[in-house]
């Protein structure tokens, strides 16, 4: 990685967990006349951009929200599109990632996608699980409320087969059992297309984060687009409910 620090940035006030709602893709198709796959297949450059930047930066954790649990309502057509960017995604940047010392790991209801996928998804992680850098959460088939109550369920199970008690419930125990685990507190939230909603992403991972909108739409996301909004993070006071 040759690529310099920003000079505008306090190397000492970096957000550890940046999470990014990729929106847009359609829009950016469609104001070009293209089908909206079109707009998908481009997001996967804006991939590779933010990757490289956030590795320059050394935040430690990156969440990717890729495909939601509502997004099965869209045309059949673009969801089998979307399906088949995982395995452009391998192709394109595997070694890359292994260059930059990224491991990979998936989040979401995986067992409701095609084994093929399963299968893609399986190996990625292997092909990444040594990598000792960033680590990328990619949301796929996510929906952060069916994350909370998969969460529940599993507590739940835990206290009836006598593992834990209630009272060993807290705050923190919730967290670590979420998909995000350890890595569950998100810093800075980052969505594109001037869409201010949180559209059912990292609800509880995100309790005290910094938002970050932007106009742009995700395919024509920069790394510099990322440093600006890690500066303006950085112009914030973050109290968490203090003074």
């Amino acid at each position: 990685m040759k690529q310099q620090f920003p000079t505008t940035l306090d190397k000492t006030n970096i957000p550890e967990h940046v999470a990014i709602i990729m929106d847009g893709n359609g829009r950016w198709a469609q104001k070009r006349l293209l089908p909206r796959t079109a707009g998908h297949k481009k997001g996967v450059d804006a991939v590779e951009e933010v990757l490289e930047g956030a590795s320059v930066l050394g935040i430690k954790v990156l969440t990717l929200y890729a495909f939601s649990t509502e997004n099965w309502k869209r045309p059949e057509e673009e969801v089998s599109f979307i399906f088949k960017l995982p395995k452009l995604f391998y192709n394109r940047l595997l070694d890359k990632l292994q260059k930059w010392n990224v491991r990979i790991k998936w989040i979401g209801e995986l067992e409701m996608l095609p084994d093929t996928m399963q299968a893609l998804i399986q190996d990625f992680e292997e092909q990444t699980k040594d990598n000792t850098g960033l680590l990328m959460y990619l949301a796929f088939n996510y929906g952060s409320q069916a994350e909370i109550t998969s969460t529940v369920k599993k507590i739940a199970t835990q206290v009836e087969n006598g593992a834990i008690t209630v009272d060993d419930i807290t705050t923190d125990y919730i967290s670590s059992q979420l998909y995000t685990g350890g890595d569950s507190t998100v810093e800075l939230l980052i969505r594109t297309s001037g869409e201010l909603r949180m559209s059912n992403f990292l609800l509880w991972q995100s309790a005290y984060s910094e938002f970050y909108f932007t106009d742009k739409l995700w395919p024509d996301f920069t790394k510099e687009d990322l440093y600006t909004a890690v500066e303006v993070y950085q112009s914030r006071n973050r109290r968490k409910g203090g003074i």
